[in-house]
């Protein structure tokens, strides 16, 4: 009846408030659609619908599939969440062992001459004693300090477990965004380069004109300026290509000098146009943070009962049975045995209120942890709440960018031809080539935006952790013996 007693709280998980959302108003569920090949398409979002473990197939790219995989084999940060969840695994392991007796075996032998100064007229000789015994140590848990200790590390290792997952969440996420920045800087560049190109065009017309007397020097000086401009915003593009590029080999445990030269463009990934919207009561179980803030709050719990069984009486019951004889040969020989059997109770009478003061202690770690978890909640939703806000904007943003810079290219294209014919002056051709240039990098932005908001909205969400195959399911990194 003892044995079933443990002190402290029994864990359990707080309650989130029923009326907990992700907007006071009702969300549209369909994104607006533009007209661009990447990134273009309408989304609609699925209540209820269920996340796929590896969810960034969903943007149909061999090249990145095979670029998140590799990082998941090779990024320091997972090998360093998997020793971290298998130390947490054996720490329980060790704790386990003290619900169970401790056998010892010793075995001696010891040969002595003594002192003839001790006892006159004796004639010292060697003398040589053989032992051999067997000692048995068991502490009851009477009141489930030990199971509470043991409870305390089992959480432990379910908070390394969900922060392995964590990891793998981040990582995933990482490698996806930095591909899709490269995607758009390498857009950039490009749009860059076109751009360039057509204000070489237009300056080898402007000096041809000013040949002919047709125009001033001044409007080829500002030519040659605006050019001299775009040409300068090219190589800090660059640069963040090379450092994204950089930072893409850091995610996949490569040193820079080990860029293959992967390739991406905004028109090689697909938008998925189905994205899931989990309920707002799944939100705790599916985020992996949130889940390690549950577990914390768990080992705060159990650490409450290990302190109060600390106050209590500690019980203890130690057995040994061995032999002891002269000769090695006459171990366990009739006469040689000898046994004994102790059990003793302690309690600390008197520590000047040290124990009391940890068990305080231990109840404001479990006030701390429990506004933690509160606080991760709240972000979980309000994360969930940013990604849906984003994508609703930024598609609607995309929309409205291709209608600028399709108003942009055909403004720039009268533009040119009312120049040809003196219909207009420099100035204005000029403007019309900046409010272009600067219509077609915003577009590249807001396409890219659409697939780091679709990113976000996974990652928010959990990205579907329980669903991964790369790892025993009946696992869930919890330790296999009790």
């Amino acid at each position: 009846m003892l044995t079933g007693c443990t002190v402290g709280p029994d864990f359990v998980r707080p309650s989130v408030a029923k009326n907990a959302g992700y907007s006071r108003e009702k969300l549209d569920t369909t994104t607006a659609s533009a007209d661009v090949a990447a990134g273009g398409a309408a989304q609609k979002l699925v209540a209820g619908m269920d996340i796929p473990g590896q969810w960034w197939t969903l943007f149909r790219s061999p090249a990145l599939n095979a670029l998140v995989e590799e990082a998941l084999k090779a990024n320091p940060d997972v090998a360093a969440a998997q020793a971290a969840l298998h130390q947490a695994n054996e720490l329980v392991y060790a704790d386990q062992a003290a619900l169970f007796p401790s056998l010892s075996g010793s075995l001696s032998k010891t040969r002595e001459l003594p002192s003839a100064a001790t006892t006159p007229g004796f004639t010292p000789k060697i003398l040589t004693v053989n032992s051999a015994s067997l000692s048995v140590s068991y502490a009851p848990d009477v009141f489930g300090g030990t199971r509470r200790q043991i409870e305390s590390s089992t959480a432990q290792a379910e908070y390394e477990r969900y922060q392995l997952e964590a990891t793998y969440l981040t990582l995933t996420s990482n490698v996806v965004n930095t591909a899709v920045t490269l995607a758009s800087l390498r857009d950039q560049v490009t749009a860059t380069e076109a751009i360039i190109r057509l204000q070489s065009d237009q300056l080898a017309l402007l000096q041809a004109r000013r040949r002919l007397g047709a125009i001033a020097n001044t409007d080829v000086l500002t030519q040659q300026a605006s050019l001299a401009q775009t040409r300068a915003t090219l190589p800090p593009l660059q640069k963040q290509l090379a450092q994204t590029r950089n930072q893409l080999m850091a995610y996949l445990g490569r040193f820079p000098d080990q860029d293959r030269g992967e390739h991406f463009e905004l028109a090689s990934l697909q938008l998925p146009e189905q994205l899931p919207l989990s309920l707002p009561s799944a939100i705790v179980e599916q985020r992996p943070d949130v889940r390690s803030a549950e577990a914390q709050l768990h080992q705060a719990s159990a650490n409450i009962g290990v302190a109060v069984a600390n106050q209590l009486p500690q019980f203890n019951i130690t057995a040994a049975l061995g032999s002891s004889a002269s000769g090695g040969t006459k171990l366990f020989s009739s006469g040689t045995g000898f046994w004994s059997l102790a059990g003793s109770i302690s309690q600390t009478i008197f520590d000047a209120g040290a124990f009391e003061h940890r068990k305080r202690a231990a109840v404001a770690a479990y006030d701390e942890s429990a506004a933690r978890y509160r606080s991760t909640v709240i972000a979980a939703f309000q994360d969930v709440a940013n990604a849906l806000r984003a994508l609703e904007a930024d598609a609607d943003t995309l929309n409205q960018q291709v209608q600028a810079e399709q108003a942009a290219r055909d403004s720039l294209a009268l533009a040119q031809a009312q120049f040809r014919l003196g219909a207009v002056g420099y100035l204005t051709l000029l403007t019309a080539q900046q409010t272009y240039q600067n219509a077609v990098l915003t577009r590249v932005r807001a396409q890219s935006a659409r697939y780091s908001d679709t990113t976000a909205l996974f990652q928010a969400l959990g990205g579907g952790w329980w669903n991964r195959t790369d790892v025993a399911p009946a696992s869930l990194g919890s330790p296999d013996r009790y």
